[in-house]
């Protein structure tokens, strides 16, 4: 059997259970994520900027850029070049449909004034583009620059040196009664409006990740239930639950909160995995986040997650050991390693399956992965009994009982059905019926 996995989960919260479907992006790197999950901001080759400014990454794109060199990737907003040798930008809808490398701009402010004007100055863009920018929540900011990373270059050293010199740092009134630690602290820009001052650190991602996902989905039909204190959600495959570090406008929260007519967004009070399909509970208020909290503390909450493997996965327990780094690959071990966290599961059932037909498999976009046989696959129920991210993967790979590559493989079959079942302990009276009337 080739090697492999990715487990595919749909998840379902009850205050006794929380089953889900869960679509690990990746493992091993030999895993497959659908096309159409991936679809983000495309651009050409990104070129070195050779403007001018007190930036940390004029001449250093391993600083600037949290992302690999990329050649030929087709765009579909723009393939001309501007005379920096970045795209020529627009705005930030349509949602491009590929992916690109991101571009992450530090800069730190020579002169105060408005946020949105420096940026389009120092970075040559167009006002409307950064706009949205600011909006997506894809720009940060910091009273006083971070430390520089062990690769900057001399020049960015020497900016860093000159902002942050005690004698600079004591004429500004903003930071005073603050460590040089707490001035550090990123936090959002919000408005377009904003005021930033002389030695003000910005952070500008200009190719935020994008979730094209969101504009394809019908979200009142995705809401199961709705309450005073919460909003359970049908979460689609391929979206983000509260959003991302770049891009907090396409989400689950957001979306959710517009199909609703809420005058308050939704808030998070837990995340599953943007390539998983499943129910999250999201609160209309700040109490119940803590109220939820607490049952997730108490034991209250229970994960179920249903998976298809290529191979028969033996029922009982998964024990092993996964190192503490958050990055690929997550390498796991069954005996014990000082300091790597301990990861249980229990394997509750593993029935056989038909595996999808051709149709179905072109429909899904489900990929070739490389195994000889394609009669049935093995629908798994597991019991995730520690919480560590991917674990469900990362143990099924373990074990060498691969895990199908693709969060559509399953269907829907009859989750509604198992969801709607599972919610009747949490949501008085739930039922279809209830749901349906929900949504007129």
């Amino acid at each position: 059997m080739a090697g492999g996995a990715i487990t595919v989960l749909n998840s379902v919260v009850t205050s006794s259970l929380v089953s889900s479907f869960l679509s690990a992006s990746s493992y091993r790197g030999n895993l497959i994520t659908p096309i159409n999950l991936v679809r983000t901001l495309a651009f050409t080759a990104l070129l070195k900027n050779t403007r001018r400014h007190q930036t940390f990454n004029n001449r250093n794109r391993s600083f600037s850029c949290e992302s690999s060199a990329a050649t030929d990737i087709s765009s579909t907003s723009s393939t001309s070049l501007s005379n920096n040798g970045y795209p020529i930008y627009s705005r930030l809808l349509p949602c491009p449909s590929h992916n690109g490398p991101p571009r992450v701009e530090h800069l730190v402010v020579s002169e105060g004034g408005s946020v949105l004007e420096y940026i389009c100055q120092a970075l040559s863009l167009p006002s409307l583009f950064v706009a949205d920018l600011i909006h997506f929540g894809a720009v940060f900011y910091a009273l006083v620059c971070p430390d520089p990373p062990p690769n900057a270059t001399p020049e960015q050293i020497k900016v860093y040196k000159e902002v942050t010199n005690p004698s600079v740092l004591r004429t500004r009134a903003s930071i005073k009664g603050k460590t040089i630690r707490e001035a550090q602290k990123t936090f959002r820009i919000t408005r377009i409006d904003e005021f930033v001052e002389a030695g003000t650190y910005l952070r500008v991602h200009v190719h935020p990740k994008r979730f094209p996902r969101c504009y394809e989905i019908d979200w009142r039909s995705r809401i199961i239930a709705v309450t005073d204190s919460y909003v359970v959600l049908d979460k689609p495959a391929g979206t983000s639950v509260g959003g991302t570090t770049d891009n907090i406008e396409e989400s689950c929260v957001t979306f959710a909160s517009r199909a609703l007519g809420l005058d308050a967004p939704l808030r998070t009070t837990h995340q599953i995995d943007n390539c998983t399909e499943g129910c999250v509970v999201l609160s209309r208020t700040k109490e119940y986040c803590s109220v939820f909290h607490g049952k997730i503390r108490e034991k209250k909450v229970k994960k179920l997650y249903l998976a298809l493997a290529a191979d028969p996965v033996s029922i009982g327990v998964i024990t092993h050991y996964m190192r503490p780094i958050n990055i690929a690959p997550r390498l796991v071990s069954e005996d014990f390693v000082k300091g790597w966290y301990l990861c249980r599961l229990e394997v509750l059932e593993c029935k056989k399956v038909p595996w999808p037909d051709a149709l179905t498999e072109k429909k899904y976009s489900i990929e070739d992965c490389g195994w000889p046989g394609k009669d049935f696959a093995y629908e798994c129920k597991i019991d995730l009994l520690t919480g560590r991210t991917h674990q469900d993967d990362s143990a099924v790979s373990e074990q060498k009982e691969y895990v199908e590559a693709n969060w559509k493989f399953q269907g829907r079959r009859n989750t509604i059905n198992e969801k709607m079942k599972a919610l009747q302990n949490l949501i008085p009276n739930s039922n279809k019926m209830d749901k349906a009337s929900m949504l007129d």
